[in-house]
């Protein structure tokens, strides 16, 4: 885990994004998908760093989906650092980001509740 790369504009966890070698991220100016990513452009013209600081519950552009969503969720809810403390405690514990191209444990759910709890816990209940 590269715990400083944080969490995306739209929830996805850069930290653990299997691109992280490199991908420079949204804040970078290099995102190769700045031209069409709707979280990132209105996250910017709101002036705010991340989707869960936003106090609107949005599902445009990746946040339509429902890892990013559940984790700006979860982030909205708890912080970033506990996302962020999760994720690498969970890492650790063998459940992967990644596992099959963009698709791995996290992606698993189609209730953004059991999600949160798979983050919280570790565990699929």
């Amino acid at each position: 885990m590269k715990r400083e790369l944080g969490i995306a504009r739209c929830g996805l966890a850069c930290c653990l994004c299997s691109e992280n070698e490199h991908c420079m991220g949204c804040n970078s100016g290099e995102c190769p998908d700045k031209q069409w990513c709707e979280n990132l452009k209105c996250s910017a013209d709101k002036d705010i760093s991340n989707c869960y600081k936003c106090g609107e519950d949005c599902k445009k552009g990746l946040l339509a989906k429902i890892k990013p969503y559940g984790f700006t969720l979860f982030a909205k809810r708890y912080g970033v650092e506990a996302l962020l403390d999760c994720l690498e405690r969970n890492e650790k514990s063998g459940i992967v980001y990644h596992r099959d191209g963009i698709n791995g444990d996290y992606d698993d759910f189609e209730d953004v509740e059991k999600l949160i709890e798979f983050i919280k816990t570790g565990r699929c209940n």
